[in-house]
């Protein structure tokens, strides 16, 4: 029987030879075992976020985003189809503080297709587990 293809990550980035990487091997490593595996560095956190919103998991959102800026809850529009990321700038500001700048594509229900530009803060502290973890904080729509 053949082998079926990895399912493609989300976020869309790809390997060293172009190919988008495995859900697994990428975003899915931090979304499934949030507890013990911390994205590490802000862009990859970013990332992990976007393909979130594509699975409706509020679940890693929540958890992800800073305790002083954290929605109670998450809401997701019905029928939305996320079409993709795109990161145009990811800038260290230090050690503990960073921005990613990305434009994500997404189609409504009504097949409105909209853009989605960000400027995103993100702070890396102390979380769960005593573990670094980088969070959103906040960012300014482009």
């Amino acid at each position: 029987m053949p082998r079926s293809a990895p399912d493609p990550c989300p976020c869309g980035r790809r390997d060293p030879r172009g190919a988008v990487l495995a859900y697994g091997g990428c975003c899915g490593r931090y979304l499934d075992d949030f507890a013990r595996t911390p994205a590490p560095d802000a862009e990859t956190l970013m990332r992990s976020r976007y393909t979130a919103f594509v699975r409706e998991r509020a679940d890693y959102l929540l958890a992800t985003w800073h305790p002083s800026h954290r929605p109670e809850r998450l809401d997701f529009e019905p029928g939305v189809k996320w079409l993709g990321l795109e990161v145009r700038a990811h800038v260290e500001r230090d050690a503990h503080h960073a921005e990613v700048e990305f434009v994500a594509r997404q189609r409504s229900r009504s097949g409105a297709a909209t853009r989605l530009g960000e400027r995103s803060r993100f702070v890396r502290e102390e979380g769960e587990g005593r573990l670094l973890r980088w969070y959103y904080l906040d960012g300014v729509m482009r």
